[in-house]
C-alpha cells in the first residue's frame, strides 16, 4: 500500500526535526527513505510553501517528494492526487492531522492514519533490533574446520576422468 504524507503535517510528530530547522524536509526524506527500505513500500511526501523556482518533483528512491507550488497547500494536492488516483486510491493510505484530508481519503475509500500515529509507528520501527539473516550467522567452530578442510582438499577438475 503506497502511502500518501503531508509533510509539514509529519514533521512536528517525529523525534528529532522540528520545523524550525533550516533542512526539515531533507531529513524527513531520509527518514522515510529508511521506512521504505525497511517496510518496502512507496511514499509521496507533500511539503507546501515551496521556495520560487524550487516547485517540483524529486524522487529519492521510493521516497517522491513533491514541493507544492506556492498559492496551493499540501492538502489540496494530496486531495487532487487522490482524485486523479479515483479507484486506486483504495490503494494508498494517507498521513494527516487535517480533518479535511481526512474526509478527503474517506470518501474515496482510501486509508487515513494520523501524523501522530504514523510517528508512532514510524518510530518504534527505527527502534527496533533488525533480524539477522539466518544465511549471514557466524559458523561454528566445526562448521569452520569442515570448510577449510574442503578447500585444502581443493577440488576436482571438470571433463577429467580420473
Amino acid at each position: 500500500m503506497a502511502l500518501l504524507i503531508d509533510g509539514h503535517n509529519l514533521i512536528p510528530w517525529v523525534s528529532g526535526i522540528s520545523l524550525a530547522d533550516p533542512d526539515d524536509e531533507e531529513q524527513l526524506v531520509r527518514v522515510l527513505q529508511n521506512y521504505c527500505g525497511l517496510q518496502r513500500k512507496a511514499v509521496e511526501v507533500y511539503f507546501d510553501r515551496a521556495p520560487v523556482g524550487k516547485a517540483g518533483v524529486r524522487r529519492c528512491g521510493q521516497v517522491k517528494a513533491v514541493f507544492v507550488r506556492s498559492g496551493v497547500t499540501a492538502d489540496e494536492a494530496i486531495m487532487a492526487r487522490l482524485r486523479v488516483l479515483g479507484k486506486r486510491a483504495r490503494n494508498v493510505l494517507v498521513v494527516s492531522s487535517d480533518r479535511q484530508v481526512q474526509q478527503a481519503a474517506r470518501a474515496v475509500h482510501a486509508g487515513v492514519i494520523s501524523s501522530d500515529e504514523f510517528a508512532s509507528e514510524l518510530q518504534s520501527l527505527m527502534n527496533e533490533e533488525p533480524e539477522l539473516d539466518p544465511r549471514n550467522r557466524l559458523l561454528t567452530e566445526e562448521e569452520m574446520e569442515e570448510w577449510e578442510a574442503l578447500f585444502r582438499k581443493g577440488y576436482p577438475r571438470f571433463g577429467k576422468n580420473d
